[in-house]
């Protein structure tokens, strides 16, 4: 700073015996571009200061804190899952920046940041006629990743979309050329076929499909009650097979058991004893009378001797001469 002089209130404008002036500089202020600042002391002296002039410096400093800023501001920051493609003078560079602390120096770079995790896509829902003429309502779930950032969008404006769109009309031709049940009972193939023909359309701008799964199938009411209703008929047509094989089983045992029982006549006996003793435990007012199976066996023979005597003998032959 600069002491242009000191001048005492009370002093008729006369300075004080401790004046400073400075033979290069006006004892008041000329100079329309410099400023003054007045001070009082304790005596009451009036101080003029004029500070130094410090202009040839400001434009530096502006510059510095400008190009600071830009520096700054030209700092990006990538996540792990992130890739940068930059554009430097219109023109891409060839590998993907990523991930880390990049240089982006504005207006001459420009940025596209591409994530590369995966990301689920639902298909919509579309309208199926299967190969036996059933109308259908399909929809999907697709998981796609981007393995190559700078094909993905050097290649395709919007690899999402198009992806989306291959999606739908490769489900809508795959289920289309199928029947009705393959599509029910076979879906796990289905779902590599239709992955493996999108793969093949996504490869060429750097996207993978990794899985493709059917999500939902929608069927009118009435093919509904008719699937109902052929349930049905198969559960009772097994139903009725397996009682027939029951019964077959069983009546090939009693064939056995029956030519078992036929070397033993005791046996017989024994069931026959068997078979009181389990009615007469269920059901305790059945009066049962047994009959010996010697008296039956007489009944048998006596009935087989009288049956011969008792048919009417046969009417002579008549002779003609």
């Amino acid at each position: 700073m600069q002491y242009l002089g000191i001048k005492c209130r009370g002093g008729g404008g006369t300075p004080c015996r401790k004046q400073e002036t400075s033979p290069k500089q006006p004892t008041h202020p000329s100079n329309p571009h410099l400023s003054t600042v007045s001070i009082y002391n304790h005596r009451g002296c009036k101080i003029v200061v004029q500070p130094e002039s410090c202009y040839p410096m400001m434009p530096f400093l502006i510059a510095a804190a400008i190009i600071l800023l830009y520096l700054l501001n030209s700092i990006k920051i990538l996540k792990e899952y992130e890739r940068a493609v930059v554009f430097r003078l219109g023109r891409v560079r060839h590998d993907a920046s990523g991930p880390g602390i990049i240089l982006v120096f504005r207006p001459v770079d420009t940025i596209v940041r591409v994530s590369l995790r995966q990301e689920a896509m639902e298909v919509p829902s579309q309208d199926i006629i299967t190969r036996d003429n059933v109308t259908l309502k399909v929809n999907a779930v697709i998981t796609l990743r981007v393995i190559d950032p700078v094909k993905a969008v050097i290649e395709v404006s919007n690899y999402v979309y198009q992806t989306s769109q291959f999606a739908q009309t490769t489900l809508r031709s795959v289920l289309g050329e199928v029947e009705l049940d393959q599509v029910l009972s076979h879906r796990d193939q289905l779902n590599q076929r239709i992955q493996t023909i999108i793969d093949g359309h996504t490869s060429p701008f750097g996207v993978k499909v990794v899985a493709v799964e059917v999500k939902q199938v929608d069927m009118p009411e009435n093919m509904l009650r008719a699937m109902a209703k052929q349930a049905e008929a198969e559960r009772e047509r097994r139903a009725k097979i397996i009682h027939a094989e029951g019964e077959f089983n069983a009546a090939a045992k009693l064939v056995d058991a029956a030519a078992l029982m036929a070397t033993q006549p005791m046996t017989l006996q024994l069931r026959y004893l068997q078979t009181l003793t389990e009615i007469g435990v269920e059901k305790n007012t059945t009066i049962v009378f047994p009959l010996p199976m010697e008296l039956i066996n007489l009944f048998n023979k006596t009935a087989g001797v009288i049956a011969p005597a008792a048919a009417p003998a046969a009417p002579p032959a008549e002779h003609t001469e």
